[in-house]
């Protein structure tokens, strides 16, 4: 796919964005300011930037895929009851690679790892 200025204004919007846009967010967010912008060319273009490695791609189990933007190190925690998504810094576990390649042999190049359960605000709402 060459340039496009839709693809940098998705991509910028999902890179600046602290709450792990879903398509439709982006697309929400994008479209007032944006009316030729289908939910189509949303999708295609958060497609294509997370298989360049210029996003990440969130799969949250019972929801729609969120996006990320933010490309150092780290690890998500999704919410089963909102839905909602959050960074976990890299260092709550900083030698998990070396550890998995000693217990494996393998040669770790990239791995993702995402946790799912309750969030603080949703336990206390039960």
């Amino acid at each position: 796919m060459r340039y496009s200025k839709q693809r940098e204004l998705i991509l910028q919007t999902v890179k600046y964005s602290k709450s792990h846009p879903t398509a439709d967010d982006v697309y929400h967010l994008l479209k007032a300011q944006n009316p030729d912008l289908s939910l189509g060319t949303v999708y295609r273009n958060l497609n294509h930037l997370a298989s360049q490695g210029e996003i990440y791609r969130i799969e949250v189990m019972g929801d729609s895929d969120h996006y990320d933007g933010n490309m150092e190190m780290h690890f998500h925690m999704s919410c089963k009851a909102c839905k909602r998504v959050m960074d976990i810094p890299h260092d709550v576990a900083p030698d998990l690679k070396e550890k998995a390649e000693l217990k494996t042999g393998y040669q770790i190049d990239s791995y993702d790892i995402a946790f799912s359960g309750i969030c603080d605000k949703c336990q206390k709402l039960n």
